[in-house]
């Protein structure tokens, strides 16, 4: 599933063609995707100037003139592509319809972003914007990593005392949101840490280093333009980088990357997930 980097990449895509310009014609091809679409959403979305783009953990969210808020859930194999516009130097014709685009947004300047998912494993919403914190899916989500109220001290007290392994624990989006497994597996390599430590017997001074960590390890997929996993792409269609200087993840069996360390890249299971971590680096 896309995480924060992946979703960042694809927001920061589509806002150039979004932001500032109105949705002469929202088309909503199925009632569903995840789950039901609300009641009216193309008559709801047409016409509507879109005032900014913002992500909320892994979601987006596109401000509208309506004082309403729509959410964008990617899950598994969203995808939202821009046609008919400049994208830094490539120009995208409009392309045939597909199978599986199931919302399309068509924008008064000439644009064309198409919501297209095979699995059906994402979703929108509508939502009034003043109340978005209220909203079911947001209103339990942590700080983000990458702002200020997520700080040495915030986590510290968050995992002081907690018995769950600190993978789990920085999965927890109470805690911190829109980390995913890609990203803490390789926060938790370069701090040094197992995955399977209990979080609340982890030193405060390397729980305080945690945090410059994921902001670097996100700030670095972020420029890389997300890591591209089997269905993910960019909104240009293009494929991300990260997954190219991956230093643990999804590399079972191979050698870790410390100078002289000599030791294997372990896999252990972890609540359904995969972890991968050095066991000589991290202890």
């Amino acid at each position: 599933m896309p995480e924060l980097p992946e979703v960042e990449t694809v927001k920061a895509g589509i806002a150039p063609v979004m932001e500032g310009s109105v949705i002469a014609r929202a088309e909503v091809n199925r009632p569903d995707l995840r789950w039901p679409f609300p009641e009216r959403m193309a008559e709801r979305l047409t016409g509507q100037r879109v005032l900014g783009l913002r992500r909320r953990s892994k979601y987006i969210l596109v401000d509208l003139a309506s004082a309403e808020t729509l959410l964008i859930h990617l899950g598994m194999s969203g995808r939202m592509l821009v046609s008919g516009q400049m994208i830094g130097e490539f120009h995208h014709p409009h392309p045939a319809p597909a199978k599986h685009d199931h919302v399309v947004f068509h924008m008064e300047n000439g644009a064309r972003i198409t919501f297209n998912d095979a699995r059906r494993f994402g979703a929108m919403d509508l939502m009034e914007t003043a109340r978005q914190e209220d909203h079911w899916l947001i209103r339990d989500l942590g700080p983000e990593p990458l702002g200020n109220a997520f700080n040495e001290t915030y986590l510290i007290d968050r995992l002081k005392g907690r018995n769950t392994p600190i993978k789990s624990a920085l999965l927890d989006q109470r805690i911190v949101s829109g980390l995913g497994n890609i990203y803490v597996c390789e926060v938790l390599f370069r701090a040094g840490i197992h995955p399977a430590r209990k979080a609340g017997r982890i030193s405060a001074a390397r729980v305080a280093s945690l945090v410059p960590l994921i902001r670097d390890v996100l700030s670095e997929a972020i420029a890389a333009g997300g890591s591209s996993l089997r269905d993910y792409r960019q909104s240009d269609g293009e494929l991300g980088y990260f997954q190219h200087v991956f230093q643990v993840y999804d590399r079972a069996d191979k050698p870790c990357v410390t100078h002289g360390c000599g030791k294997t890249i372990t896999r252990i299971v972890q609540s359904g997930r995969s972890s991968f971590f050095c066991p000589q680096c991290q202890r």
